[in-house]
Formats: structure tokens, C-alpha cells, sequence
């Protein structure tokens, strides 16, 4: 059987989901990392902070705060990635009882869609789960740089070195946090993937309910509102939108 004939099992519509699926999912990622000026969404404003965090860190002594701080965000980071590794393998082992997935699907959805097609299905949540898992990996290890780097921040706030060395620190820590927001969205992406299963429609209502969700929480949450109310010391970020809110 030829790759055109097996694609041709899919139809149009569903194809069309699959595309609003992927291009949701890029769109979403490139809007949060670089929104308007203007308008920051909370990634944005949560990298301003962590810069902030760093600096107040070099007068900080004991750093006991700072190293907890750290530990903790790894561990998040080690926990999702352990939690993606379960649901890969999870999904392979799905992959290889197709036939008892047909089954049920006849049988709730009447759908007779022969094998291939779910395991086209389930490969995309597997490749969706992968590309998070992959990220908090990254984003763990990033951490970890980012721990050593604070340890290397001298003492002395009169040490040439200590802001050049905190700002280093920061930069880490923000290129780790992007790693795993990038990671969750990932996440959410492939557990929107899973209503393909229920076919291209459910699909599609998934995807525009995921991007609504995160759109709300990124550009138009109260945590959103917090931040702004008193904008991070070490931020490039405009406060005209925040002076127009207050007025």
C-alpha cells in the first residue's frame, strides 16, 4: 500500500484540523514570546523579574533562599518530564492494540476508520509528548547551569564582577523558564491532539478552546494585572499601558 493511498484515508477536514492544530500551536508559542510592545503577555513580564531576583540576590546573605528558589524550579521540571516519559510510553503501548482502539471507537462513535489511521493519531500525540519532553529536559539542565552561574556571584556588591555574573545568571534563568513554558504548551497541545480521536470537529473545537485558554491567561488574566501593578525594576517593558489603566 503507497504512502498517497494511505494518506488518502484521511479526509480533507481532518487534514485541515491537523494544520489549525500545528499552526495554533506555533502561532501561540511566537505570540507569547514576542507580543507588542505594549501589550507584554505574563512570560514577558515574569523575565523582568527574574533579572530583578538575581540582583536583589547579590546583596542577599545567606543565599539560602535563592538556592531553595532554584532546587524547586528543577524539581518542577524533573517532575514533567518524568510525567511526559509515562505518557510516551503509555501512547506506544497504545499504538500496538490499534485494533482494540477501533473497537471501542465503532463501538462509542461509530467510526470505522481502519488502524492506520489511529496510529497516525496516536503518533501525533506521541510527537507533540516527545517535543515537551525534550524541553523540560533542556529546561532542567538550564536550571542547573543557571544554579552553578548564582553560585559564582560573589559576596561583594563592589566586586566588579558580581552584576555582570548576576546578569549572566538571569539570562539563564529566563532561557531555562522559556524552555519550559515552551514544554507546557506542548503538553497542552497534545492533550488537545487527543480529541482528534473523537475526529477532525471535536479537533478543531479543542484547539480554538486551548488557544482561547491560553491567550486569556497570558494577555488578560488578573496574574497579568498583578504584575503590572508595579512593574520589575530591571524591565525594557512599557508602562503606558498600565499609566492608561490607572487613569
Amino acid at each position: 500500500m503507497t504512502i498517497a493511498h494511505q494518506l488518502s484515508q484521511f479526509s480533507f477536514i481532518d487534514l485541515a484540523a491537523l494544520a489549525l492544530l500545528i499552526g495554533g500551536w506555533m502561532w501561540m508559542g511566537w505570540r507569547i514570546e514576542n507580543p507588542h510592545p505594549e501589550r507584554p503577555s505574563v512570560s514577558v513580564l515574569m523575565a523582568d523579574f527574574r533579572r530583578d531576583w538575581m540582583y536583589q540576590m547579590v546583596t542577599r546573605d545567606p543565599r539560602i533562599f535563592d538556592a531553595q528558589l532554584i532546587s524547586q524550579l528543577r524539581q518542577g521540571t524533573a517532575f514533567f518530564a518524568s510525567t511526559s516519559m509515562i505518557a510516551i510510553g503509555g501512547g506506544l503501548a497504545l499504538i500496538g492494540n490499534t485494533e482494540q482502539l477501533a473497537g471501542v471507537a465503532r463501538d462509542l462513535i461509530q467510526d470505522n476508520a481502519p488502524a492506520f489511521v489511529w496510529e497516525v493519531k496516536l503518533l501525533i500525540i506521541l510527537l507533540i509528548l516527545s517535543n515537551a519532553f525534550l524541553k523540560f529536559v533542556w529546561a532542567h539542565r538550564i536550571f542547573g547551569y543557571c544554579s552553578v552561574m548564582m553560585a559564582s556571584v560573589p559576596n561583594d556588591p563592589a566586586d566588579a564582577l558580581s552584576y555582570p555574573r548576576a546578569t549572566q545568571a538571569a539570562e539563564l534563568n529566563i532561557t531555562a523558564a522559556r524552555s519550559f513554558n515552551r514544554g507546557m504548551r506542548a503538553t497542552y497541545f497534545a492533550l488537545t491532539a487527543t480529541a482528534w480521536l473523537l475526529g477532525p470537529i471535536p479537533l478543531m473545537i479543542a484547539v480554538v478552546i486551548t488557544l482561547a485558554v491560553l491567550y486569556r491567561r497570558e494577555f488578560v488574566s488578573r496574574s497579568r494585572e498583578f504584575l503590572l501593578d508595579l512593574p520589575a525594576q530591571h524591565s525594557d517593558t512599557p508602562k503606558r499601558e498600565h499609566s492608561a489603566r490607572s487613569e
